[in-house]
Formats: C-alpha cells, structure tokens, sequence
C-alpha cells in the first residue's frame, strides 16, 4: 500500500523534471490579438462571415475568397503593431509610418493600390457651465486605409467610436456588397452626422452665453468666453479642412460608382456642417465683442463714480486744510459761530456735488 502510493509520485516527479511547469511569474504567451485591434472581420456577399480569429488568418481568407474583403480596426495602435498589419496587408512604410502617428489633418492619398483617408472626430463634452478651463469639444482622428480587398481604420483618441458603424454597415448587405469603399463612406458619413450633432450641442452654449451677456445679472468673468473660442478653433480645425478631401474623391471617382451620389450627399451635409461652424465663430465674436463693450462701460461707469466721490472728498479737504493754516487772521476764526457756519458750509457744497452727480448718472 505504502508502496504503491511512492511510485505515481515519483514518476510525477520525473516528469516535472523533464516538463517543468509554467512558472507563475513568466507570463503566457498571447495567441489573442493584441490590445490595439479593435475588431477584424471578413465580409463576403454583403455578409460578414462567422469565423473569428487573428488578421493574419482573416487575410487569408479574404484572399482566397472571390469579392471578400477584410474589415480591420485599430485603435491608437503602438508601431510594432502597425508595422506587422503593413507587412500583412502590403502597405508601403510611409504608409504605416504617417498612420501610426495621432494628429493628422484632413487629406486623402494614394500610394500604389491603397488609398488613404483622414477625417478628424469630434466630441461634444458635457459640463454643467461653461468655465475658463471647460473642455467642449474633444477631437482625434481616423485614418482609413482603403485597398482592393481590406479597409484599415486607424483611431486615435477617445472621439469617434466606429463599433456603431460596423453593426449599422452589417444590417445592410447591399452596401456591403460594394466593398472597402462602403466602410469608407459609413465612416465619413459618421464623423459628418457627428459634426452635426456637436454642433446642435455648441449652439446650446453660445445661446447661454448670449443670454448671460444680455442679462441684468452678468457675471464679472470673461476668461470663458476666451475658452469657448478656443474649443470652436479646434472644432474649425476638424470641419473645415475636410472639404477638399471629400471633394476630391468626388472629382477623381476613385470609389464605385454606385457610391459616388452618396459620397456626394456626404459632401454636401458636410457643407452645412461647414456653414454652421462659421456663423458659430461670427455669432462668438459678436458676442465676445459686445461683452467687450460693456466690461468697457463699466469700467467707465466705476472711474466716473471714483472721480464724483473723489471730488465730494476733496470740498471739505480743501476747507479743513485752509482751516488748519497756522495764520493768526482767518475768516470766522474768532466768532463763536464759526465752527458751526464751516461744518454747514461743508455739508452743502457736499450736498450740492452729490445731488448734480447723481442727476448725471455718475452715482
């Protein structure tokens, strides 16, 4: 019995010796994809195929299928990991160096097959008021890497969710079934109907601004005023450099034809969008501007008010001071009603300045 509980043991043992177990503080190898991959899926006849797996394999797959395509999304992806989807898909080292990096204007390009497409986000931060230190509006970029038979969305920032894109693109197989310039333009379409919602956001600001600037009640501050114009340059910055893009695919017709009217209308609503984004800059600077001019008459207001009492001040200053002359012959000085006859003389001429400086709206 006892002899017998020994040997499993010791062949346990041995095998330990040979195999050593892992140790807990080496860590296990990843056979999932790494952190920056979003989603990657592969989608043929207007359908997005069952199998999940690395990029590698969707690749593959997409490859082999007729009209299949791969959809792979990254985000803030760091340069080990784009540097392995441009050996994959093919992308040219500029390519992957220029995507990799957060901050890009508006373009659109093509280098060999592969087009690329940057568009800015936008996010409308909520705050209860408007400080000298509120953020309004956050923005980052996507870069859309568009090819024969994959599209690489590329996200950097917090601004610009596409999951919301996918599930919508994928409840359409028609438009899937136009391939990589499909996702392009749900995409572009996104960030446009985002401009416009920010927007509709935004105007609720100035509105607020402009009620408090006209109010009885104002408040003395300024400094979020200057903020509020600071958070529209950046918005301008993510708008309005989009129109040439946008226009240029248009022109050059690079995507299918049967996506050309609805890379138009993307273009005409970013048109508005546009639009709205420069009344809002006018409207702040007319605000700003008419703020301006009141913290202007105020501060007339209050040295106008410190010259009236200044000069109320300076009535029995001079009288008291003429008074205390060391001269042995002054007015009144002998006559028991002196005193009396100086301090009614004060009070009067004193009385006489307020009430003509209150009559003239200096007090």
């Amino acid at each position: 019995m006892f002899g017998s509980e020994l040997i499993p043991r010791a062949l346990g043992r041995l095998i330990e010796g040979i195999a050593p177990r892992d140790r807990p503080g080496l860590p296990a190898q990843r056979h999932a994809n790494p952190d920056a991959i979003v989603d990657c899926g592969v989608y043929a006849a207007g359908a997005r195929r069952p199998e999940r797996g690395h990029f590698t394999d969707a690749a593959r797959q997409a490859r082999r299928l007729r009209g299949a395509f791969v959809w792979l999304g990254l985000h803030e992806p760091d340069r080990a990991t784009m540097r392995t989807v441009g050996e994959i898909f093919g992308l040219h080292e500029l390519v992957v160096e220029q995507t990799v990096e957060p901050g890009n204007r508006p373009l659109v390009d093509t280098i060999g097959d592969v087009t690329r497409l940057v568009l800015r986000t936008a996010r409308y931060v909520e705050h209860d008021r408007l400080t000298a230190t509120s953020e309004v509006v956050d923005t980052g970029d996507v870069t859309l890497l568009i090819g024969p038979w994959f599209v690489i969305s590329v996200r950097h920032g917090a601004a610009g969710a596409l999951w919301p894109v996918r599930r919508d693109l994928e409840k359409r197989p028609a438009t899937l079934r136009q391939g990589p310039w499909a996702v392009a333009h749900a995409v572009a379409n996104r960030m446009v109907d985002e401009y416009l919602e920010v927007a509709d956001l935004v105007e609720r600001d100035l509105e607020r601004l402009e009620e408090e600037t006209f109010a009885a009640q104002r408040n003395a501050g300024i400094a979020h005023f200057y903020q509020l114009k600071r958070e529209m340059v950046e918005f301008r910055r993510a708008v309005l450099p989009l129109q040439e893009p946008l226009a240029r695919l248009v022109e050059v017709a690079e995507p299918p034809a049967a996506l050309r009217p609805y890379f138009a209308d993307v273009r005409s609503r970013l048109g508005r969008a546009v639009d709205r984004v420069a009344g809002f800059d006018n409207l702040l600077d007319s605000i700003l501007q008419a703020r301006l001019a009141q913290v202007s008459v105020d501060q007339n207001n209050d040295m106008r008010m410190i010259a009236s009492w200044a000069a109320i001040a300076a009535v029995p200053t001079v009288i008291a001071g003429l008074y205390g002359m060391n001269f042995e012959k002054i007015p009144g000085m002998q006559s028991p009603y002196g005193f009396s006859v100086v301090i009614g003389a004060m009070a009067a001429i004193c009385g006489v300045l307020y009430w003509r400086f209150r009559r003239v709206g200096w007090l």
